[in-house]
């Protein structure tokens, strides 16, 4: 179903006369499988690192590969102000227990940061490379697979019609 959308609304006039008037590449909008899976991979894992200014790291990556912009900006979005803190604290337990490292305990205080963030830091974002990387690689298979499933279903349907 989700396919079927992307595909109605590549071919929208609008968007094509948007996508002509401020010269955007196509490529960037595209709504087949490999652009999205690619979009998804990269919001995922921009997703899961603690930086500000996630959407702008998602676009620093445009030069670079090609993937669906919009998808891989509302992958980012996983991180908003309610999912960050269990996030990145279960992270930071994450890397702190694969380390050997004792987790201290946490408080939300911006003091409480500033003080231990040297002794925090290489846990948190050991945590954050497993997380970035398997969550990001599970994302583009899942996409992928859910893909070529829901295609392959159309198929059958279109058979058995």
């Amino acid at each position: 179903m989700l396919r079927r959308t992307l595909k109605k609304t590549t071919k929208n006039k609008k968007l094509n006369d948007f996508i002509k008037k401020y010269k955007i590449p196509r490529e960037y909008l595209s709504g087949n499988r490999r652009m999205i899976a690619r979009g998804v991979l990269i919001g995922i894992f921009i997703a899961f690192i603690p930086m500000p200014m996630q959407m702008a790291a998602v676009l620093l990556f445009v030069p670079f590969f090609r993937f669906n912009v919009p998808i891989a900006l509302a992958m980012c979005w996983l991180s908003n102000p309610f999912t960050m803190p269990p996030m990145y604290y279960i992270e930071y337990l994450t890397g702190s227990y694969i380390l050997g490292m004792q987790p201290q305990s946490v408080e939300l205080t911006l003091e409480w940061f500033s003080n231990n963030l040297d002794d925090i830091f290489i846990p948190l974002y050991f945590g954050t490379a497993l997380y970035s990387i398997f969550g990001s690689l599970l994302g583009f298979f899942l996409v992928n697979y859910l893909w070529k499933g829901s295609v392959e279903k159309e198929k059958k349907e279109r058979k058995e019609k």
